[in-house]
């Protein structure tokens, strides 16, 4: 540039505001400087618009999640609430010792069900499958049916036929031994009876049979001399039972004899139907016990054939 230039430029910048104008060279550093300035704006213009559009962005889609929880922490224990511990039964009291005035008493309800057993039903007659089958290595003689002879002894006289409705009776010979030889003598008989009662009175006539049993303990048979009677346990079998004891003077051959023997009569009731066995020996043989209840348990099983 020629020096004339420059001083016109210094001599327009003290005419202008008194002050001095930098030279050409100056200028076009400013310029420079000034379009520097421009692009580091416009570009962090921009910067500043891509920062709003991120941060926009985010801030919508956190509104669309939903707010944000505070962060979980550690699971809370579970807690298990002691089981009670089982109250004291008191026990009920018995008969003997009444519950106080007041006092309550409770009652434990029953573990099962109750069992209920209908009764065997009343026949009308008495079949021949009603009486039991003696063992035939111990049969002496086939039984044979008898109608009309006594039951049970007369015991002073007492009257226990008002209640039976049928009856029917067989008489059985049999051998203590099995398998004896067929001309051996008997060891006794039995008279073998079934009857029917009235409904529900079956067990009336075997109260009245212990009590006949109970007031007749001695009884007058032949002048001078005297039967014994009493009572022994019947034993489980039916529904109730009863064995008499009848001791009586001995006999042999057909005259009064030392000593005496002894006659077993067991009587099983089974709903209506009563049956006797009155062992009645032989020529002078006393019962055995063992054989009487074998004959028992196989007359209670035979009737409760017959019902069912």
């Amino acid at each position: 540039m020629s020096r004339d230039l420059s001083d016109f430029y210094r001599s327009l910048a003290a005419d202008a505001d008194g002050r001095p104008l930098g030279g050409p060279g100056e200028l076009r550093r400013r310029a420079d400087r000034r379009a520097r300035v421009r692009a580091a704006g416009g570009v962090l213009a921009v910067a500043l618009l891509v920062a709003g559009t991120a941060t926009g962005t985010r801030l919508v889609l956190a509104a669309d999640e939903g707010p944000v929880g505070p962060p979980a922490g550690p699971p809370a224990p579970t807690v298990t609430a002691p089981s009670p511990s089982p109250s004291p039964v008191t026990p009920s009291p018995s008969r003997a010792d009444p519950s106080p005035v007041g006092s309550a008493t409770a009652t434990a309800p029953s573990g099962g069900t109750p069992s209920t057993s209908s009764a065997p039903r009343t026949p009308t007659s008495i079949p021949d499958r009603a009486f039991f089958t003696q063992p035939a290595s111990t049969t002496a003689a086939p039984p044979v049916f008898r109608q009309g002879e006594d039951v049970l002894p007369d015991f002073c006289g007492a009257d226990l036929d008002g209640r039976v409705v049928q009856t029917r009776s067989r008489v059985l010979t049999y051998h203590l031994t099995p398998n004896q030889p067929e001309a051996t003598v008997p060891y006794g008989i039995y008279r073998n009876s079934i009857t029917i009662h009235r409904s529900g009175r079956a067990d009336d006539w075997m109260a009245d049979l212990r009590r006949a049993v109970r007031e007749c303990p001695e009884q007058e048979t032949t002048p001078g001399r005297f039967d014994r009677h009493r009572l022994l346990p019947g034993g489980d079998l039916g529904d109730e039972a009863v064995l008499v004891e009848v001791r009586e003077p001995a006999w042999e051959a057909g005259e009064p004899a030392e000593g005496e023997v002894l006659r077993l009569i067991r009587v099983i009731r089974i709903g209506d139907v009563v049956t006797v066995l009155w062992e009645m020996g032989w020529e002078g043989t006393s019962s055995d016990r063992a054989q009487v209840d074998d004959y028992s348990r196989r007359a209670e099983r035979a009737i409760s054939n017959w019902l069912d």
